[in-house]
């Protein structure tokens, strides 16, 4: 009787222990889904700016005087960075330089993307799509470390090489690429508009002046 038992305790420790395994295992599984939202807006929520402001481009302002903008850039005389709930949302827009970057504040705040990261045998992709880009134009996705200090950037794939697209005519883009890793909230996924034309590789570009952070996605 007491050796039956104990053959029935070890069988149900067993059948709970595959349960929970089981249980984990589709825990782990589930996919990771983030709504982009724009980096003025995150930036300035998370740095706590009196006013929302968008620190990667630029609006003409011809009192404004050469200096470094709360994202450590440094912009030319004659420009600064937009006060997104206070500048008209027709201001063209320039880089660091005082060069136009071709389109004004609405269409740089109007960028959306959804973006879906799932793992499944040890591999880990991330698929997203975006719309109101800038039509034909050159993006790269990084992703953020905010476990370090200060924050660090690496491409999305880890290597330089297959994380950039071009946006298609109408401003859309499906991306899919494969990740070293599944993000936390210590990671974000960021998207950089390479006004230069092209993407850097390992490097994000020139912040500010031929890239810059448009939207950005962050885990709970």
């Amino acid at each position: 009787m007491k050796k039956s038992l104990e053959r029935r305790l070890i069988l149900s420790a067993a059948t709970a222990g595959l349960l929970l395994a089981s249980v984990g295992s589709s825990f782990a599984a589930q996919p990771l889904k983030l709504e982009f939202v724009t980096h003025a807006a995150f930036f300035s929520a998370e740095t706590k700016q009196p006013k929302t402001l968008d620190p990667q481009v630029f609006v003409e302002d011809a009192s404004a005087t050469e200096a470094t903008g709360p994202q450590g850039i440094k912009h030319v005389a004659g420009v600064r960075p937009p006060f997104i709930d206070q500048d008209a949302r027709t201001l063209k827009l320039f880089n660091a330089e005082h060069q136009p970057l071709g389109f004004d504040l609405r269409s740089w705040l109007s960028a959306t993307g959804t973006v879906t990261i799932s793992e499944k045998d040890g591999k880990v992709t991330l698929d997203a799509t975006f719309k109101n880009l800038q039509p034909n134009a050159s993006y790269s996705l990084f992703e953020n470390h905010f476990d370090t200090a200060p924050i660090t950037f690496t491409p999305i794939d880890g290597a330089g090489k297959a994380n950039s697209f071009t946006a298609k005519t109408d401003g859309t883009a499906s991306v899919t690429v494969t990740l070293p890793g599944m993000p936390t909230h210590a990671n974000a996924v960021l998207v950089i508009y390479n006004s230069g034309g092209q993407p850097h590789g390992m490097e994000r570009g020139r912040i500010g002046v031929d890239a810059h952070h448009q939207i950005i996605a962050r885990p709970e």
